[in-house]
């Protein structure tokens, strides 16, 4: 059995999301619908660990070391919120999920606005020196082959170069990928406004993470429920009420519109607010039912219930990870396919990537001399089919796709930008070896991991035996404030090496990749201040973006679009609709404005 004993910790602290503040709103455009709400787990700030270590060749994992397991925040454990103007402190660096690295933190539900610039700000160069230098810089990325946004190391281990689970394109662009996408261009692209949700009053930080979309609701996590709403109108449809909060969801669903979750087992109350998360269930996102919830002991946890930080499906089975170790279930009856355990190696699975395999992310060894291994699973016994022993210096790891298998790891903390990203490993799920190494530059590339959760990776999508990753904001055509752009650029699987072809957001706009629709990349163009924002699928190979819509200009909508930061909220599109919603609630600020309205969720459609 393939389970890993979770290493021997007191029990942690509460699983509250971080100290941040809520969701900005504005001036309703409509009256807000009654009804229950939802919400998704909101990321909390993380350390960075360790000091930069030598990478060493691979090797199988050497069991044996019983250890005392490593400190690791359970679940929700409160963080203190970054009080530097830029990601990660000078000697801690918390770890913040899908922030930009270049700009300030906000705490979440805050826009991410960059501060203004003054122009004229340094020495400015002639116009004869800046052609200069211009040609230079254009021969040397001529010459270089695109090495200004990739490089790559060498070694056994170091072979140069959403999520989870890809689709593979066929035959569309003129090198043979991109195409067979299920999202149609609309006759008309202009959305509307449809609904919006208001964001429901809190005692305390709520974490309210997961959604979904089925063919006849839109499904959001609420106060100790989940909520089924009317695609158009947002009235609910049905509610799944629970007795404790949802603290974790699956990105995955199954082709009947299945979804797991974690939740706890009893209301949160003060003046602590903390419940374990150890509850495992399965709902029908159509009819609202929760079809079973179970519960597991063993592990970290011993005669007590295990708890649990993340989940994730594949095929017939759900699976669930934490500080406690890991767990499977039966998907059609929540029977244990495995539970945590103990073992002489001191080895536990973090937590696993679903989607089109299952894959583990074990921690072994004794404290101190750790180390990671990815391990890609038969779904049913938990039985390793493949394992790759990460690069001396990883601590934790994330699975970006399960199939093709790829991981992000931070080596030896050297992404200081808190991405937890330092480069992505292309691995061969059948043989465990190592395809290609492909280093992500922090200062070049914007995809962003939870280090401490193996399922929680943003703003990268993997498809057409490529990664395609978004560059960090950059200077637009105009040079003016505000005028802030960047590109997508894709990166071969098996080899590493960075494709010619690129996407380009445009002046004033910024691409947050979504997700793959066969072999093209749904993606979110974030509007400047005067427009809304856009979706548009990209073609996987030629890289030339079609918008699927355009949400609108007029101030109050574009004001209620830009109270959610992309990169601290989730995003769906499918169908002609686009939702945003928040993942994080707290209680009201005594400070805001009575004229502020906050809103747990916005839909737009062209229908």
């Amino acid at each position: 059995m393939t389970q890993p004993p979770p290493p021997n910790q007191p029990p942690g602290p509460p699983n509250q999301p971080p100290n941040q503040p809520p969701q900005g709103g504005f001036g309703a455009p409509q009256d807000p619908p009654p009804g229950g709400f939802g919400a998704p787990t909101p990321p909390p700030d993380q350390p960075a660990y360790g000091y930069p270590q030598p990478e060493q060749p691979p090797a199988q994992p050497q069991y044996g070391y019983p250890q005392q397991p490593p400190n690791q925040a359970p679940y929700g454990y409160p963080q203190q919120p970054p009080t530097q103007p830029q990601y990660g402190y000078p000697q801690q660096q918390p770890q913040q999920p899908y922030g930009y690295p270049t700009q300030p933190q906000q705490p979440y539900g805050y826009p991410q606005h960059p501060a203004p610039v003054p122009p004229g700000g340094g020495k400015k160069l002639s116009t004869q020196m800046q052609i200069v230098i211009a040609a230079v810089v254009a021969v040397a990325l001529i010459v270089g082959g695109g090495i200004w946004y990739a490089r790559s190391g060498g070694g056994e281990n170091d072979t140069a170069g959403g999520t989870t689970g890809s689709t593979q394109g066929q035959n569309k662009g003129g090198n043979g990928l991109g195409g067979n996408g299920k999202e149609k261009v609309p006759a008309n692209t202009r959305a509307t406004l449809k609904f919006q949700l208001p964001e429901p009053k809190v005692e305390d930080i709520t974490d309210v993470g997961g959604s979904w979309i089925t063919d006849k609701a839109y499904v959001k996590t609420g106060v100790r429920s989940i909520v089924g709403h009317d695609l158009d109108k947002g009235t609910p449809a049905w509610t799944l009420a629970l007795p404790g909060q949802v603290c974790g969801t699956s990105r995955h669903t199954t082709a009947d519109n299945k979804a797991a979750i974690l939740f706890e087992a009893a209301k949160r109350v003060g003046p602590r607010f903390y419940q374990p998360c150890t509850e495992v269930g399965l709902v029908d996102l159509t009819t609202g039912k929760l079809v079973w919830s179970t519960s597991v002991t063993g592990g970290n946890a011993g005669d007590g219930k295990a708890r649990f930080s993340e989940i994730t499906l594949s095929g017939a089975t759900v699976a669930a990870g934490g500080t406690d170790g890991g767990a499977a279930f039966d998907l059609a009856n929540g029977n244990p396919r495995w539970k945590p355990s103990a073992n002489a190696q001191n080895c536990y699975d973090m937590g696993y990537g679903g989607g089109e395999g299952l894959v583990a992310a074990r921690k072994c060894g004794s404290y101190g001399s750790q180390y990671v291994v990815i391990q890609n699973l038969n779904p049913t016994t938990g039985q390793p089919i493949s394992q790759y022993k990460m690069p001396t210096g990883v601590e934790y790891a994330s699975i970006v796709s399960s199939k093709p298998l790829v991981v992000a790891a931070d080596v030896g903390d050297t992404a200081d930008d808190g991405s937890g990203i330092s480069d992505f490993f292309s691995i061969d799920e059948k043989t465990g070896k190592l395809k290609a190494k492909i280093a992500a530059d922090p200062d070049r590339f914007a995809a962003r991991c939870r280090t401490t959760e193996v399922e929680n990776c943003s703003k990268v999508v993997v498809g057409n035996g490529r990664l395609y990753l978004p560059t960090e904001e950059r200077e637009g055509s105009t040079g003016e404030y505000g005028d802030e752009t960047n590109e997508i650029l894709s990166f071969d699987l098996a080899t590493g090496k960075q494709a010619p072809e690129k996407a380009d957001a445009g002046d004033s706009y910024t691409l947050h990749p979504l997700r793959m629709d066969g072999g093209n990349i749904i993606a979110y163009k974030i509007p400047p201040y005067d427009k809304g924002g856009q979706i548009v699928s990209i073609d996987g190979g030629t890289m030339k973006p079609t918008v699927l819509l355009e949400n609108p200009a007029d101030k109050p909508v574009r004001d209620a679009e830009g109270s959610f930061s992309p990169d601290y909220a989730e995003i769906l599109y499918g169908n002609g609709r686009m939702f945003i919603s928040a993942v994080n609630l707290s209680k009201p600020r005594e400070s805001s404005s009575t004229n502020d309205k906050e809103y747990l969720a916005l839909a737009f459609g062209t229908g």
